[in-house]
C-alpha cells in the first residue's frame, strides 16, 4: 500500500494561518528544481514568487448525453424494477452516451462552460487535465480538447487514469503545476463513459452507471486567497481484484489447433477489455470504512475541526455509502451534496458534476468550504478541502 498525505493550512478569515515558508516547501515537491536556493537575485525573487503561490477554482461546468434511461427503461432488458434499483443504490435515472455522441465532446463542453465562468479565454489556458479511465482514445483525449477548445498557444495536455478517484488526484496534480510550475490557468476534467465496459445483462453492476462530464478552471493567486487547503491521497493495489476491467486475448479455433508454437503466439492475438467487475460487498465495506479516515486527514491538514467546513462532497457511487459516511462524520443531511438520483456513478465526472449543479444552483456560494473524496477502482481514494471561489 502507499500512502500520501499532502495539505497546507487554511488562509481563511476564521482560521489562523500557519503556513511558514518551510511548510510551503514541503508542499512543492512535485517540481524541486524549480525552488532549489539560490545565490542570484533571480533565483530568489523566483523562490518567493513559488512560496507566495497560492490557487483557487473559479469556473466550473458540465455535460451529460442525451439519452436517459430510467430504472424502468432497464427492467426491460435485465431482470430488475424501479423499487429493487432505488432502495439499493438510491438510482432512478441515468445518461448514457448514444449515436453520434462521444466522451470528447461532453468534455469539451463542460471545459468551455467552466472558461466562460471563469472568465478565461482559452488562448490564456496553461494546461489541460482530462481525468478519464474510459476515454475516446486509448492514448489520451487531452490533446483532442486542446484543440477543440482552440488554445493556441498550445498548453501541455495529458489524461489521468485513475477511475472514480481521478478528478481529485487531478485537483493535486493541478496545485502542483500552479504552486511549483508558475502554471497560471489549468483546465481539471473529469469524464467518463463507463457504459462502454458495463455488461448490460449484469444486474449487479449495470444499474449503476452512467456518462458525463465535468470541469473546473484552477487560477494562480496570492498565498492569501489560497482556496485548496488540504490533500489526503491514497492507494491500495492488493483491493484491485473487487473493482476491475482487464486487459485479455481473444482466443480463436486457429489458435488452439495451431502446432507452431511460433505462430501461435506471434502476431499478437487481437485484444480488448473484460467487462467492468465488481465485488459490491467488498467496495462498500471499503469506502465506508476509509472515506471517512480520509476527509478527517485532510481536515487536519488543513487545521480544521471535523465539523468546520460547509459541504460534504462525495463520489456518487451508491446513496448507502454516501449516507454511511456522512453519518459516521456526523454530517445532517442538508450538508450533503448528491445528485445520484438523477445521474448514477459517472466515475471521475461525478464530484466536478455535482459541484457544478451545487454552483449553479446557488447552493454553494463563493467563500463556502468543501470537503471532497473519490474512491473506486485501482483501489484509490483522495480527500480534499477547497474553498469555492
Amino acid at each position: 500500500m502507499a500512502n500520501t498525505t499532502i495539505g497546507a493550512a487554511v488562509p481563511s478569515s476564521r482560521i489562523l494561518v500557519r503556513v511558514g515558508i518551510s511548510r510551503m516547501l514541503q508542499h512543492q515537491a512535485a517540481a524541486p528544481t524549480l525552488i532549489m536556493c539560490s545565490s542570484t537575485a533571480k533565483g530568489a525573487e523566483e523562490l518567493s514568487r513559488l512560496v507566495n503561490t497560492g490557487c483557487k477554482l473559479v469556473g466550473c461546468g458540465s455535460a451529460v448525453p442525451s439519452l436517459r434511461v430510467s430504472n424502468n427503461d432497464l427492467a426491460k432488458i435485465v431482470d430488475t424494477n424501479d423499487e429493487w434499483i432505488s432502495v439499493r443504490t438510491g438510482i432512478h435515472n441515468r445518461r448514457v452516451l448514444s449515436g453520434k455522441e462521444n466522451l470528447t465532446d461532453l468534455a469539451v463542453e463542460a471545459a468551455r462552460k467552466a472558461l466562460e465562468m471563469a472568465e478565461v479565454h482559452p488562448k490564456d489556458v496553461d494546461l489541460i487535465l482530462m481525468c478519464s479511465s474510459t476515454g475516446d482514445d486509448r492514448f489520451g483525449s487531452a490533446p483532442l480538447i486542446q484543440k477543440a477548445l482552440g488554445c493556441k498557444s498550445n498548453p501541455l495536455a495529458f489524461d489521468i487514469t485513475a477511475a472514480c478517484s481521478g478528478f481529485l488526484l487531478g485537483l493535486f496534480s493541478a496545485s502542483c503545476y500552479v504552486k511549483a510550475g508558475g502554471f497560471k490557468n489549468v483546465l481539471v476534467i473529469g469524464a467518463d463513459a463507463v457504459s462502454r465496459c458495463v455488461d448490460w445483462t449484469d444486474r449487479g453492476s449495470c444499474i449503476l452507471f452512467g456518462d458525463a462530464a465535468g470541469a473546473v478552471l484552477m487560477q494562480a493567486c496570492d498565498i492569501r486567497e489560497d482556496g485548496l487547503f488540504g490533500f489526503d491521497l491514497h492507494s491500495d493495489g492488493d483491493g484491485k481484484r473487487h473493482l476491475i476491467s482487464t486487459f485479455k486475448e481473444n482466443e480463436t479455433d486457429d489458435d488452439a489447433s495451431s502446432g507452431n508454437h511460433f505462430a501461435s503466439s506471434f502476431p499478437p492475438k487481437r485484444s480488448s477489455y473484460s467487462y467492468l467487475q465488481m465485488n459490491g460487498r467488498e467496495i462498500f465495506k471499503f469506502s465506508v470504512r476509509v472515506v471517512p479516515q480520509s476527509i478527517e486527514a485532510a481536515l487536519g491538514k488543513a487545521g480544521l475541526a471535523s465539523s468546520n467546513f460547509d459541504w460534504l462532497l462525495l463520489h456518487q457511487a451508491n446513496q448507502r455509502i454516501i449516507d454511511g459516511v456522512a453519518t459516521r462524520l456526523e454530517v445532517p443531511s442538508e450538508r450533503v451534496i448528491s445528485n445520484l438520483a438523477n445521474y448514477g456513478n459517472t466515475s471521475a465526472a461525478s464530484i466536478p458534476l455535482a459541484l457544478d449543479e451545487a454552483v449553479r444552483s446557488g447552493k454553494v456560494q463563493p467563500g463556502h468550504v468543501i470537503a471532497a473524496a473519490g474512491f473506486g477502482a485501482g483501489l484509490t481514494w483522495a480527500s480534499a478541502i477547497f474553498r469555492w471561489g
